[in-house]
C-alpha cells in the first residue's frame, strides 16, 4: 500500500508492461527513477540523466521517450513499455533477436534503450514518417527505403560508447525486414 500523498507528492498508478503499479511519488520524480528505484525495473539504464544519450529510452503509448526527462506523474494513464516488456513470453521481440544475431551490442549498457528506440523507429518508418535524410517527404510517396543512412538518422538519439553502430544498423535493418514480412 502506497503512503498517503503530501503537498509535494501524488498517489499515481503507472501501467508498465501491461501491469498496474500504484505509487506515491514526489512530483519531481522522473519516470526513470520511478522505474529503477521504486519498481526495481532496472533494464532501463541511467546514462547522462540529461536526455542526450538515449540509454533510458522506453515506449510511452508506443512512442519513444527518454525516461530521464519525463516526470512519473505525467506518465499516469499512459501505456509504458520497458525492455522487460518487449518480448512475448519466452519469444524475443524481432529487434532483440536481431541484436543477438548480429552482435548489435558490446558492453550492453545502451542496448535496452537502443532496442526500445528501434522498435518505435521501425513503426514510425512503416507509418511513412520522414526523417531529416528522407528525399521525398510527400505522403503519397510512402515510406522511404530503409537505408543505412535512414536508420542512422532515425537512431541518432541513441549513443553507443562502444561504437557498435555498424552492427546496430544491421540489426535494425534485419528486424525491419522481419516486420515487413509479418505485415505482408
Amino acid at each position: 500500500m502506497a503512503p498517503a500523498p503530501s503537498s509535494t507528492s501524488s498517489a499515481i498508478t503507472l501501467t508498465i508492461n501491461g501491469e498496474k503499479y500504484p505509487l506515491s511519488v514526489d512530483h519531481r520524480t522522473t519516470l526513470l527513477d520511478a522505474l529503477r528505484e521504486r519498481l526495481d525495473l532496472t533494464g532501463t539504464k541511467k546514462g547522462c540523466d540529461q536526455g542526450q544519450c538515449g540509454a533510458c529510452t522506453v515506449l510511452v503509448d508506443g512512442r519513444r521517450a527518454v525516461a530521464c526527462l519525463q516526470l512519473a506523474v505525467a506518465a499516469e494513464g499512459r501505456e509504458i513499455t520497458t525492455i522487460e516488456g518487449v518480448a512475448d513470453g519466452e519469444r524475443l521481440h524481432p529487434v532483440q533477436q536481431a541484436f543477438l544475431d548480429l552482435d548489435g551490442f558490446q558492453c550492453g549498457y545502451c542496448t535496452p534503450g537502443q532496442i526500445c528506440s528501434a522498435i518505435a523507429m521501425i513503426e514510425e518508418h512503416a507509418a511513412g514518417w520522414p526523417s531529416a535524410v528522407t528525399d521525398d517527404v510527400r505522403s503519397e510517396a510512402g515510406p522511404p527505403p530503409l537505408t543505412a543512412e535512414e536508420i542512422r538518422e532515425r537512431m541518432s538519439g541513441n549513443l553507443c560508447r562502444c561504437g557498435a553502430y555498424v552492427s546496430i544498423v544491421q540489426a535494425v535493418a534485419q528486424a525491419a525486414a522481419v516486420d515487413e514480412e509479418a505485415a505482408a
